[in-house]
């Protein structure tokens, strides 16, 4: 599809670029400051969890199914704590561990542990001649940094409107047994907003793969509905067990953005072998994690229903921030052609991309004016995006009025560089 730009005359598009220009100026006049870099709840959010501060006071009972949460042990997990690790991620409670606050450290705690000692029977990985990690792309710029930080190789693989494009993904499998592992957002993908098919999960659970491939399931926005008809996820689990293939998945997830992020609860879920041979592994290093972190959390949210009804609140704070992209980026590039963006039902992003060429450009511009953007290319494996297109729009954090006035600049950045870009290749 042509820009608007490229449909101008030589005459029309140097009139236009002046303007644009015009805009330009006046907007750096202004010497905004606004952050729309990462996806960060607001202070009003994290607001909404701070009568969990007051639960455990110094003379609360600490104990939890019979578990003193003011001593060492219990590395697991506490009961309760996994009872709700278990509703996260789709697994009974005895195949969850409830650790610290960072499923990310997780991940990369179990990465690290195959690539050192390797997947139980199978050679570390890295003692072999190659190692690959699929990487869906668009997708999340911290999971492609743990394994480019081992030394694997980062294979990306394009997003549809489905998941990762399954075609692609069974025939590298296939054909390539140095392809270890896959990470995956499975709903509202970080950036798209996605939610996986259930086709595209039957087809991760089932596809031929290497013995020792393994699947990261980081569900990050499990419970992230911005509506209370929010998508649905199949359950990869039932599936791959049936298949004969549960261990082939590593469940993850947090309460990161749904209490504190940085103080909540993080959980892992997977086959009874795979957790036995984590907690053999996390154990040299850890007695047990915060207990007392997880006591109140679990008093403050007893089951995945109360989470549901706390994540309401939530949603309260994020449907106008989402309503205001689509509205700004409707308003000001709709029938451009200068742009696409995803419309999300959840989660903490929106997916936009620009004509070939653009994305760092605009980025750019944008930070002349004072906006700041995750970086261009940020969504792509060693960050670099083959076409150059994708910007990951984070509208959680900057008040509604902050989230417009970055979203004008955006705009105007696009059209600019569309125009520039269309002057150029004549």
């Amino acid at each position: 599809m042509e820009t608007i730009y490229q449909q101008m005359s030589d005459e029309e598009l140097k009139a236009a670029i002046a303007e644009l220009e015009r805009e330009v100026e006046e907007t750096r006049a202004k010497g905004l400051k606004l952050d729309m870099a990462r996806g960060k709840p607001s202070p009003a959010q994290v607001d909404i969890s701070r009568p969990m501060l007051d639960l455990l006071t110094s003379d609360a009972d600490l104990t939890d199914g019979g578990i003193d949460c003011s001593n060492y042990g219990c590395f697991e997990g506490i009961p309760s704590a996994r009872r709700l690790a278990g509703e996260f991620i789709g697994v009974p409670p005895e195949q969850t561990i409830v650790l610290g606050s960072s499923s990310l450290n997780i991940m990369q705690s179990i990465l690290i542990h195959y690539w050192e000692k390797g997947v139980p029977g199978y050679t570390p990985w890295s003692k072999l001649e190659h190692t690959k990690f699929l990487c869906p792309a668009p997708g999340y710029d911290r999971h492609f940094g743990i394994t480019e930080h081992l030394g694997i190789e980062n294979i990306p693989v394009r997003m549809t409107e489905t998941g990762p494009d399954m075609d692609e993904v069974e025939r590298l499998c296939a054909e390539d047994d140095s392809i270890k592992g896959m990470f995956c957002v499975p709903k509202y993908s970080n950036p798209t907003g996605i939610t996986y098919s259930e086709e595209t999960v039957r087809r991760l659970a089932t596809m031929k793969a290497a013995p020792d491939f393994r699947i990261v399931w980081d569900n990050a926005y499990a419970v992230h509905d911005l509506t209370d008809e929010g998508d649905t996820l199949a359950n990869i689990f039932d599936i791959a067990r049936e298949a004969g293939n549960e261990d082939r998945i590593l469940g993850v997830a947090s309460t990161s953005k749904i209490t504190f992020p940085g103080a909540g609860i993080a959980f892992f879920g997977s086959s009874p072998a795979n957790v036995a041979e984590v907690s053999r592994t996390l154990q040299v290093g850890l007695i047990s994690a915060n207990k007392l972190n997880q006591l109140m959390h679990t008093r403050f949210l007893p089951s995945l229903d109360a989470v549901r009804a706390h994540m309401r609140k939530h949603a309260e704070f994020l449907r106008p921030r989402f309503a205001a992209v689509e509205r700004k980026l409707t308003e000001g590039l709709a029938d451009t052609g200068c742009a696409t963006w995803t419309h999300p039902n959840g989660g903490y992003f929106v997916s936009f991309d620009g004509p070939e060429g653009s994305a760092k450009r605009v980025a750019a511009l944008c930070a002349e004016l004072g906006v700041k953007l995750t970086p261009a290319g940020a969504t792509w494996p060693y960050g670099k995006d083959p076409h150059d297109t994708n910007i990951r729009i984070a509208p959680t954090y900057p008040s509604v009025e902050e989230l417009e006035a970055a979203l004008d600049v955006l705009v105007l950045a696009t059209k600019l560089v569309s125009a520039q870009l269309a002057l150029e290749a004549r």
